[in-house]
């Protein structure tokens, strides 16, 4: 296979946000050596399709997935979110995010209210929403909202749900939220966050499972170094970004313990 494809689309928020990743990736797989054509993959499309393909060589893919195995790929390099609560870790988190005019001010107010989510195999949009609210479960109470709307599948329509008064609190990827809150202020101004979860590892940019080792760790190397080159501060800027973390499979299995604390416990969905 002599070229594979790039792909930033579950942070690509905005038109310009995009061709930041585009030139990010085009500097990184110049560095590395490596052929990879950005490859645009806009929303509707079903990430999972994306994920499935067999030229991968820089896709983005969320972290539970990769855990899961949902796909067989190569973990490469993770973004560092340029945020206080990252503390330069390849880390992040969801933010449970309610209307600006909520009367909610604790994440226990809204129990009894409408739940959302995006879809089972999200860690950002399921996995830890689920886990954070597994605390708050106990024998006398074991359902927290009346009304659930799941399979919401991604996180603008999480936002755009809370906005219209449809739900009453969701998750939202936490890079994903910075990004938008940076680059459409308008559309993130409508709600605040309530509370937001445990930290977890940061979704990957990952290659298909035969890509050839020695252009996987030229890609990781390059990766790591991007933010001492002369031309990340710009796009570092554009994107959030502190820099890259060179991950593997097992960085992700904090994502499978999580899930099978709320499976032991019966709490299969969010509920």
């Amino acid at each position: 296979m002599s070229q594979r494809i790039s792909n930033a689309r579950m942070y690509a928020v905005a038109p310009e946000v995009e061709i930041a990743w585009q030139a990010l990736l085009a500097r990184v797989a110049d560095e590395a050596g490596v052929a990879l054509a950005y490859t645009p993959y806009p929303a509707p499309q079903p990430l999972e399709h994306l994920w499935s393909r067999a030229d991968l060589g820089a896709v983005l893919m969320c972290g539970f997935p990769i855990a899961l195995r949902l796909v067989e790929v190569t973990p490469i390099a993770a973004p560092i979110p340029a945020a206080d609560w990252a503390a330069g870790r390849a880390v992040y988190r969801s933010d449970l995010i309610v209307r600006v005019d909520s009367p909610y001010r604790r994440l226990e107010d809204s129990f009894g209210g409408r739940l959302g989510w995006t879809v089972e195999h999200s860690h950002s949009g399921f996995n830890a929403l689920r886990h954070h609210l597994l605390r708050h479960r106990n024998a006398e109470r074991r359902t927290l909202y009346r009304e659930v709307r799941g399979h919401l599948v991604t996180a603008r329509r999480i936002l755009d749900a809370v906005v219209a008064g449809e739900i009453d609190i969701g998750p939202l990827d936490s890079y994903w939220h910075a990004l938008l809150r940076r680059h459409r202020p308008e559309l993130t101004a409508p709600v605040r966050v309530l509370e937001s979860t445990d930290l977890a590892p940061m979704p990957a940019f990952v290659a298909g499972y035969d890509m050839p080792a020695e252009e996987v760790e030229r890609l990781r190397a390059a990766f790591a170094a991007a933010a001492s080159r002369p031309w990340f501060a710009p796009l570092g800027t554009a994107l959030c970004l502190a820099g890259f973390a060179a991950v593997t499979q097992a960085d992700y299995a904090p994502t499978l313990a999580w899930d099978e604390e709320a499976k032991r416990a019966g709490y299969k969905l969010p509920a």
